[in-house]
């Protein structure tokens, strides 16, 4: 069930939100193998009228599956917003649809906890990766067109006169 905020009970007095929302219900698409959202959205705001629009305060989290993108480790990632607030407007360019007199928050709800997605999820900050069985760092062989200088492409960029 979507987050669903009713307009003439608004008008009478604020309302507050509180539970879970089911994963699929967020539709979160994040394009990304190493993360993955398999538990329900809590939430926890309360909802206003304020001047032409509502105003949404209270705290959301998220708990994410992540890969450590370093050394392939799972791990748990806690998206947590402790201070979630969304200001919508309800009229004017910008203004949210309300259907039968009720504004679905849930699209904003998903825009700001995909915004707290880890870019690269880490299982520590200190993680040194996956080990490295040769014992160093691995080195590219030359090719055989190439001199200790560097390639053939950059010794004749070397010989312009600029």
């Amino acid at each position: 069930m979507p987050l669903l905020v009713n307009l003439r009970h608004l008008e009478a007095h604020n309302i507050r939100l509180h539970g879970e929302l089911p994963v699929e219900e967020l539709d979160l698409d994040a394009h990304d193998e190493a993360i993955q959202a398999k538990e329900p959205l809590r939430y926890d705001f309360e909802v206003q009228m304020l001047e032409e629009g509502l105003l949404a305060q209270g705290c959301l989290e998220l708990t994410l599956d992540c890969d450590c993108v370093r050394c392939l480790k799972s791990f748990k990632h806690t998206v947590k917003l402790p201070h979630w607030a969304a200001h919508l407007p309800l009229q004017g360019e910008e203004s949210v649809p309300a259907v039968n007199d009720s504004v679905d928050l849930t699209p904003y709800v998903r825009e700001d906890i995909l915004l707290e997605f880890p870019q690269h999820p880490l299982c520590d900050a200190e993680c040194r990766g996956l080990p490295n069985s040769i014992g160093g760092k691995a080195t590219k062989p030359q090719k055989a067109d190439q001199t200790e200088t560097g390639s053939t492409a950059w010794s004749e960029l070397n010989k312009l006169k600029l």
